[in-house]
């Protein structure tokens, strides 16, 4: 009998499937999109707290970056911590951040130049970090069991930032030059 509707009904439904996920990729890509601006302006107000230093995000992170593990840092280091490929944008933060006397650069020559944080930036990073479990931690920890969904949030967008990362790559590879 050729009148059967399982395979169309099958197929509509990996259509509609496909649909669905493809809608529901890009409410993830919105949410994350103005997510990542919330976190920018956030870290911006915070660090006003601060400094009078007026800085980006990225900028901030770098900073705070520069003082993980209290060691040196290189731009190498900076970029993949950071998953940036931008190194003339973080030469400049680098540039901005250093005549803030918030960071120093050391050393001299490819790969021989390092980041640390000045005392001015230990204490603006100590403070910066103060202020943040002041504000944001005490507000989130409002909301019952939402630190064990951002942990699990975490471990998300680091699989997601593989998946970016790899795609990425395909299609700088298919790209038609």
């Amino acid at each position: 009998m050729s009148g059967s509707t399982k395979p169309e009904q099958s197929g509509d439904t990996d259509l509609t499937n496909r649909q669905d996920t493809g809608e529901d990729l890009a409410d993830f890509e919105f949410a994350l999109m103005r997510t990542f601006e919330g976190f920018s302006r956030w870290q911006a107000e915070c660090f006003g707290l601060v400094s009078t230093l007026s800085a980006s995000g990225p900028e901030i992170t770098l900073l705070n970056v520069i003082r993980m593990n209290d060691r040196p840092k290189t731009i190498k280091e900076l970029a993949r911590v950071t998953n940036r490929d931008d190194v003339p944008n973080i030469q400049y933060s680098l540039r901005k951040l250093a005549s803030a006397n918030l960071i120093r650069k050391m050393g001299s020559g490819r790969g021989g130049v390092t980041y640390s944080v000045t005392d001015a930036g230990l204490n603006v990073t100590a403070r910066f970090d103060k202020e943040r479990q002041q504000l944001l931690l005490e507000a989130l920890s409002q909301v019952p069991g939402l630190m064990d969904r951002v942990a699990e949030a975490g471990r998300v967008l680091d699989v997601i930032t593989g998946v970016y990362d790899g795609v990425s790559r395909s299609a700088t590879a298919r790209r038609q030059v």
